[in-house]
């Protein structure tokens, strides 16, 4: 069998295991990785120190100091659902909009067994072990680079990688190989073009001119990778996002025309994550919270990180029910979400000023 038919039959094998995106890619320093190490020198990376220990960001620049005997990249692409078919645009204030990706199983839980699927299919083709090491949003590589040299498509403006026929609501994985497979073309064309929807509607501005973000500023990071107090100035900026946000992609027009429509059953959308009670999610306990988010990316933000967005967006609803809620948690066993709820008081009751003399009393100390 020749490497062109091994790499084949891995895409086939790839695709019926649900990958859309397939592609090939040799190691090497990513082509834009001084924009990488740019951004890192200029501290866009907020509190994720893991993106600027020297180690982690050697490997980025060379895949080989993760797996000396790597010989190819395969990476691939899968989707998850597109938020304009699901997420309701019914949601009033006192309901909380969650990112597209985490509306089903986390998929930390659910990739990584079809990437030892490949493995163990390309093993059982070579007749032998095959050195390997996979990654799922979890390693130190520019998955984005290497997908783009693997042909996926291209990076965006807002930073995601985007593809002609599919948009950009997929995850991708890669799986480094000690073997040699023949590298697809590279996908150098942008086309972005003239558009600056994405840059537009960002509801922060974090998006910077050389296809990075500022993540200081990103609502993706702000309500998931920060853990701790989130910026006055940046809090109503959040509006009703308590996990995540896709206003970058959602205005995107490759999305707009060619997002697909089905998913992978494990990231169908749950549909208590689609229409989340602020006022009743503000009350979980501990409990509560890790039995409802066991399997759900939602998890990473912790209960006191996801009940501080909770918080922040009930202050910005401009709902007088919130108050109700918000004033019951004003005593929450997290200060983090207690300063979060003292937060939202406040602000709710400088936005509502048809507030009546009744909820004006009951937030008096």
């Amino acid at each position: 069998m020749t490497s062109a038919e091994l790499a084949d039959l891995l895409k086939q094998k790839a695709r019926q295991l649900g990958f859309k995106l397939v592609g090939f890619t040799l190691p090497g320093t990513p082509p834009h990785f001084d924009v990488f190490s740019k951004w890192v020198a200029a501290g866009m990376q907020a509190e994720m120190h893991y993106l600027s220990n020297p180690a982690a960001i050697e490997r980025r620049r060379n895949p080989l100091s993760i797996l000396p005997e790597c010989r190819s990249i395969m990476v691939l692409g899968l989707p998850y659902a597109d938020p304009r078919t699901n997420h309701p645009d019914r949601l009033d204030g006192m309901d909380g909009r969650i990112a597209a990706y985490a509306w089903g199983d986390d998929y930390h839980d659910v990739i990584p067994e079809k990437l030892q699927a490949l493995v163990r299919f390309l093993e059982e083709q070579v007749g032998s072990p095959v050195p390997n090491r996979w990654y799922t949003d979890t390693g130190p590589i520019l998955e984005r680079e290497l997908a783009m040299q693997a042909g996926l498509g291209w990076i965006g403006k807002n930073s995601c990688l985007i593809n002609p026929t599919l948009g950009s609501y997929f995850f991708l994985s890669e799986i480094l190989l000690g073997i040699d497979l023949p590298p697809d073309l590279a996908f150098y064309e942008d086309r972005c073009g003239s558009c600056s929807r994405c840059i537009e509607a960002c509801p922060t501005g974090c998006i910077l001119p050389d296809r990075t973000l500022d993540a200081n500023r990103c609502i993706s990071y702000l309500t998931i990778e920060n853990k701790g107090e989130i910026p006055d100035d940046q809090k109503p900026l959040l509006g009703n996002w308590i996990f995540g946000c896709d206003v970058c992609q959602m205005v995107c027009p490759w999305n707009l025309r060619f997002a697909p429509r089905e998913v992978d059953s494990h990231f169908a959308p749950r549909d208590d994550l689609l229409n989340v009670s602020l006022g009743q999610e503000l009350m979980l306990t501990s409990q509560e919270f890790n039995h409802k988010y066991r399997k759900s990316p939602i998890k990473r933000a912790k209960r006191r990180g996801f009940l501080r967005n909770i918080a922040i967006a009930l202050g910005n609803s401009s709902k007088r029910d919130a108050l109700t809620f918000l004033e019951r948690a004003k005593n929450h066993d997290e200060p983090l979400v207690r300063s979060s709820v003292s937060w939202a008081i406040d602000h709710l009751k400088n936005i509502s000023g048809d507030l009546s003399k009744e909820e004006d009393a009951l937030t008096r100390e």
